[in-house]
């Protein structure tokens, strides 16, 4: 993983961004936002502070800018959904702790940032800016107008990527060995259950239908299975499912794709077992619907093979390794610091 700089820029609200803030994965640069701020007050600050940690002061722009990475839809909803603000309130307050706590912490260890890094990552910086002068009303607004503060947040920003890096990002990689080790102490998560992968073309009368419904439905389903019958492959009759289906598949073809058979009805699974592979069977009714059904594989139980599942796992693995490493991180950090909440 690469950790890049990130800011989530406020000129007098707030921007899109695409931090996945939650584990500090690696993440996007910001985008700059417009310059005309809106009215909503949902994003309106004072610099108030909103926590202390060791004395160091993290204020209600610095939270907005964090709420705004977990919900950036905010911009254009016109603020955060009411159900949900004050969770999202309080895992960025949490975030925006526990990144004063990495920093300090790299401090406290004298890391250093190299200064061809530094400015390389004040020249892509101010990439995001589509002109001098949006980057100067940036300067202005949220720096005070002075450069030095925006050198400061870089280096801000790329001592928590080193720390990070560091402590989490490098520790949580996991070999194939160890991949190989969960594979085979958790052989039931990589069961396959049998499946069936068909299409399908379905006529639906209405709900408690008539007995005159009931016949013209049935009667329209025998006359599709005479067009599904004369088909010769999955494109002919999914050709013909887009044509006449009523069933939600029809938009794919009528491809339901691999489907448990312990999910499916039992009149469905008695027939695609007595077919083979491209073999359409005849109509079947499943309550009031009439279906017909192409088989296009029978799918029997097995295991999923190390070699098939080992890159997805492996990965899998590490993200839930990364994710207990930076709790713990969080943990050991706060074990020793003063927060407060204000």
């Amino acid at each position: 993983m690469k950790y890049l700089v990130v800011f989530a820029l406020l000129l007098g609200a707030a921007v899109n961004v695409t931090a996945q803030v939650s584990s500090h994965a690696p993440t996007g640069a910001a985008k700059p936002a417009p310059s005309a701020a809106p009215t909503d007050s949902a994003f309106q600050v004072s610099d108030k502070p909103v926590a202390r940690v060791n004395g160091a002061s993290l204020t209600d722009r610095d939270l907005l800018r964090e709420m705004l990475q977990i919900f950036p839809y905010a911009t254009t909803h016109g603020g955060f959904p009411k159900a949900e603000e004050a969770s999202i309130r309080q895992g960025a307050l949490q975030m925006i702790i526990f990144e004063e706590l990495v920093f300090q912490e790299a401090q406290r260890r004298k890391l250093t940032v190299p200064p061809q890094q530094l400015k390389q990552a004040q020249v892509e910086f101010k990439k995001q800016f589509q002109t001098p002068q949006e980057y100067q009303e940036y300067l202005k607004v949220e720096m005070g107008g002075a450069e030095p503060n925006v050198v400061n947040k870089i280096k801000r920003s790329l001592l928590i990527e080193q720390l990070l890096k560091l402590e989490v990002e490098n520790k949580a990689a996991v070999t194939l060995a160890e991949a190989r080790a969960y594979y085979d102490k958790s052989p039931a998560k990589f069961q396959i259950p049998e499946s069936f992968t068909f299409q399908s073309i379905s006529v639906l009368p209405p709900q408690k239908p008539m007995a005159e419904q009931k016949q013209e439905a049935l009667k329209r389903a025998n006359e599709d299975l005479k067009q599904a019958k004369a088909t010769n492959s999955y494109q002919e009759f999914g050709l013909l499912a887009e044509k006449v289906s009523e069933d939600d598949f029809r938009v794919n073809m009528g491809d339901h794709k691999a489907v448990e058979k312990s999910k499916l009805p039992p009149q469905v699974v008695k027939a695609l077992l007595a077919m083979k592979p491209g073999q359409v069977s005849d109509v079947i009714q499943i309550e009031q619907a009439y279906t017909i059904v192409r088989l296009n594989a029978h799918n029997p139980a097995g295991k999923r093979t190390f070699e098939g599942v080992k890159s997805d796992l492996r990965t899998e693995l590490q993200k839930s390794k990364y994710e207990q490493l930076r709790v713990a991180l969080d943990k050991r950090l706060r074990a020793y610091a003063k927060v407060e909440m204000l």
